[in-house]
């Protein structure tokens, strides 16, 4: 089994969306992590059901699979970053952001997208942590049981700094709201958490709903290309090959749009070394043990 490669379009932001699909296609990419912003796919603009229609059959032409990513920097408050959140004190922020989320899970129904990724947020200073969960936990039921009528896979990511920071805080979550699955960005695990990356795949494998894998030094939140930071990527890849993990595998580089013609195809290949460097070991290995008998 090999593994299917996806790369996020919010490292793709000085491209036209149907240019960056045509390159990520060219490249040799399974599929795209689209992430709804006023640059790709902005939800809010005029005809969006029309306007998915057409997209979805235009990633069938390309032969891209898709999930839907909802971590839009500005697009719900021109003025503060990522506001509001399901953890926001003020009710109507809530509700927003849970309307946001609604209309995403409509986006990945019409495309047929594997999933749709969203977060918790970071609680507002001087707010109590347990108020926040409650409002959390209303707020994740509420979008994942709207997905379910629309036959869509909720997946939840733990992010470093926010209230659900790590896989036991989604774990917790995931407790209260059946149905949940775990959006698992491995280079997290280089932040916070007490899972190495690779354990966390092994550990929390059959939950599984979307999977990220940039890398990123350790103890500091930041997002790079494969071979920039401290992720031991055979590792981690071969632990999704070896739980059966079918989803797609996507790279988040946020950061590095201005490089994103050169990127895009020089991580694929970065990840499909890493994938034989593994499969090699395991032959190896496996070969020594027959000897060795």
């Amino acid at each position: 089994m090999r593994l299917r490669y996806a790369y996020n379009t919010n490292g793709m932001t000085s491209h036209r969306l149907d240019d960056a699909l045509a390159l990520l296609a060219d490249a040799g990419y399974d599929g795209v992590a689209l992430t709804l912003d006023v640059a790709h796919h902005d939800p809010y603009a005029p005809d969006l059901a029309g306007r998915t229609a057409r997209l979805a059959r235009h990633l069938d032409r390309l032969g891209l699979a898709s999930v839907v990513e909802t971590g839009a920097r500005f697009l719900l408050d021109a003025r503060r970053k990522h506001h509001p959140t399901l953890v926001s004190v003020d009710e109507a922020d809530r509700a927003r952001r849970r309307a946001f989320l609604r209309t995403c899970v409509d986006v990945a129904s019409g495309l047929g997208s594997e999933a749709v990724s969203f977060w918790a947020g970071v609680p507002e200073p001087g707010t109590d942590r347990e108020r926040c969960w409650g409002w959390l936990v209303d707020g994740v039921r509420d979008v994942v049981g709207y997905a379910a009528g629309r036959g869509v896979r909720c997946a939840f990511e733990p992010e470093p700094g926010m209230l659900v920071d790590d896989c036991d805080d989604w774990a917790r979550l995931a407790a209260e709201v059946p149905g949940l699955t775990l959006a698992l960005d491995t280079g997290h695990c280089l932040v916070s958490g007490r899972y190495a990356p690779a354990e966390a795949v092994r550990a929390f494998g059959p939950a599984l709903g979307a999977c990220a894998v940039e890398d990123m030094p350790r103890g500091r939140h930041e997002h790079r290309a494969p071979g920039e930071g401290d992720m031991d990527l055979p590792a981690v890849l071969g632990a999704l090959t070896r739980i059966g993990y079918t989803g797609l595998v996507s790279l988040e580089l946020s950061r590095d749009a201005h490089r994103a013609d050169t990127l895009v195809p020089a991580a694929l290949a970065a990840l499909q070394a890493a994938e034989r460097r593994d499969a090699d070991a395991t032959a190896r290995a496996g070969d020594l043990e027959v000897t060795v008998r």
